[in-house]
């Protein structure tokens, strides 16, 4: 379960920004069914769910961007090959941002166990990286680094007595550009495995277009097919089956070398193909491929194999605009599944950007889950919760949000098109 993720200086977001899934102690709305248990004093209960509002090209997406991209580099994409610098993209319109590090911590509770775990890294090397666990009250500080601006090596704290296994071996092979956690677990550190496993499997991404094939991976399973199309039917998509056929097709890519000629690589591969099947009562099935299906129903399809992977593995699901392609009636349905105890279980959370007002609503969301962002006098991203404006119970929040009480909206000035153009 996510307790907290935290950013700095990457792309829009300069100052630190939090997102939490801790749940207001003051706040009893929906306890029972948008907050889970956790057994951690610290942080008791978590929400289910965060939907995150604000004007197009405030910083929404660059919040989803940071943890996809704190996660490529803890799976390891400085060992596979990619630069470091690569994965650099500090706050640009501040001559001090632009050269420092950009920082990434998350704090998740896997086994009963709280990680806090985050480093700081700029387009050399990491400069600092960090670790504490909790078991109970007390933090267990089991690894940190750090580095200056000088060519020297890390300077590194004394691990924990609490973290076992041969730390000095594989603190001597952790480069310079290397996240310690990634080079423990691929040398067998079991007990950072969680961690990473977390990393690996227990986040899901959601931050493209329409992408089928997390959903179409999964239907040559008969009971999996048959779960996708009861929540397709459930959302009123009538769709009575789904099949997908794998031809034969080619793969090119372009290759680019520094001082060497392009090279265009081709590869076969297997390209699958849907249609759907549509009936209507007394009369024959007829099958559709996908050029004649709504977008909306091509999303519902996109989202309900991720949708179902999360509630049923208690996995994290994060999705650029939830409402893309589908009636407001339809998002508020995928946010109840994840509400219902029953379905999504302990674990399984919800982290969206929408554009949906309809969504702002005391009877669907507790305050504590509903987050805007904004653009600073010096176009950096602010993040923050309707929690902070401590409206009463009977506010009308999609009212009040429109009007600009609560800010993240585009401030739309008249233009005089006779004059100006």
């Amino acid at each position: 379960m996510l307790v907290e993720f935290r950013v700095k200086n990457f792309r829009s977001l300069k100052d630190e920004q939090v997102l939490s899934f801790v749940s207001s102690k003051a706040d009893k709305t929906f306890a029972s069914t948008h907050c889970m248990d956790t057994e951690h004093k610290p942080v008791p209960s978590l929400t289910r769910s965060a939907l995150i509002y604000g004007a197009n090209a405030a910083g929404k997406s660059n919040l989803m961007f940071a943890l996809a991209t704190m996660r490529n580099l803890v799976l390891g994409a400085s060992v596979s090959g990619t630069r470091l610098s690569d994965h650099y993209t500090p706050f640009l319109l501040s001559r001090d941002s632009a050269t420092d590090p950009t920082e990434f911590e998350v704090s998740v509770i896997i086994d009963n166990k709280r990680y806090q775990y985050g480093f700081a890294y700029d387009g050399v090397r990491v400069r600092r990286e960090w670790l504490l666990v909790y078991e109970h009250a007390r933090a267990q500080r089991w690894f940190e680094r750090s580095a200056d601006y000088s060519d020297k090596d890390d300077q590194w704290e004394a691990f924990s007595a609490y973290f076992s296994g041969p730390k000095e071996t594989w603190k001597k092979a952790t480069r310079r550009n290397a996240l310690f956690l990634t080079t423990a677990v691929q040398l067998n550190s079991e007990q950072l495995a969680p961690l990473f496993n977390w990393f690996e499997n227990g986040i899901i991404l959601l931050t493209g277009g329409i992408n089928l094939l997390p959903t179409l991976q999964r239907l040559e399973s008969q009971s999996y097919k048959s779960r996708i199309l009861d929540l397709l039917q459930a959302a009123d998509i009538h769709v009575s089956d789904i099949r997908v056929e794998k031809k034969q097709g080619q793969q090119v890519e372009l290759k680019l070398e520094s001082e060497k000629p392009s090279e265009f690589r081709t590869s076969d591969v297997e390209i699958p193909e849907i249609e759907f099947c549509h009936q209507i009562e007394g009369e024959d099935p007829v099958w559709f491929d996908r050029r004649f299906e709504s977008a909306g129903t091509q999303r519902a399809l996109a989202y309900a194999g991720p949708l179902l992977d999360a509630l049923e593995n208690r996995k994290l699901l994060v999705v650029d605009e939830l409402d893309g392609s589908l009636h407001p009636l339809l998002a508020r349905f995928l946010v109840r599944l994840v509400h219902t105890p029953d379905i999504a279980g302990k674990g399984a959370q919800l982290w969206a950007t929408t554009h949906d007002t309809s969504l702002l609503d005391t009877k669907l969301l507790r305050r504590d889950q509903i987050w805007f962002v904004e653009k600073s006098a010096e176009q950096a991203t602010e993040l923050y919760s309707l929690s902070d404006f401590k409206p009463r119970k009977n506010d009308l929040i999609e009212r009040g949000y429109l009007l600009g009480r609560y800010g993240g909206i585009p401030f739309v000035r008249d233009l005089d098109l006779a004059n100006s153009w």
